[in-house]
């Protein structure tokens, strides 16, 4: 079975930093596309950043130069540096990839979803 996990949420002051985590686990034989999204109260989801297993990355124009994503996909990891952070930055940051794994005597590729990350960025 595949999981991914987020961590490294918390509560912090407009101008600080964080490093999120998200760690994908399982019978996992290559992760394509990974993507950070996030939902503030009241909101739809949206996308913070993509990066591609060739390395490939894109930002939304809100967190361009504030926001750094990266991946080690030695150990299925992926990470977001969030620095100068604003209140408007506060949300709930999800995971997503889409992941190739081998269960059931075949392998299949899914798309799968993290449990989320709460950032609270107090002005």
């Amino acid at each position: 079975q595949v999981q991914l996990m987020e961590s490294g949420g918390d509560l912090v002051q407009a101008g600080g930093s964080l490093r999120l985590s998200c760690a994908a686990s399982g019978t996992i034989l290559s992760i394509n596309r990974m993507a950070w999204y996030r939902q503030a109260p009241g909101k739809q989801r949206e996308l913070v950043s993509t990066i591609t297993n060739g390395g490939s990355i894109n930002y939304a124009d809100s967190v361009k130069g504030r926001f750094t994503v990266s991946r080690d996909n030695a150990k299925n990891t992926m990470f977001l540096q969030m620095n100068s952070l604003k209140a408007e930055d506060t949300a709930v940051y999800y995971c997503n990839a889409e992941i190739r794994y081998f269960s059931g005597g075949i392998y299949r590729l899914d798309d799968y979803w993290g449990q989320g990350t709460q950032v609270t960025v107090s002005s």
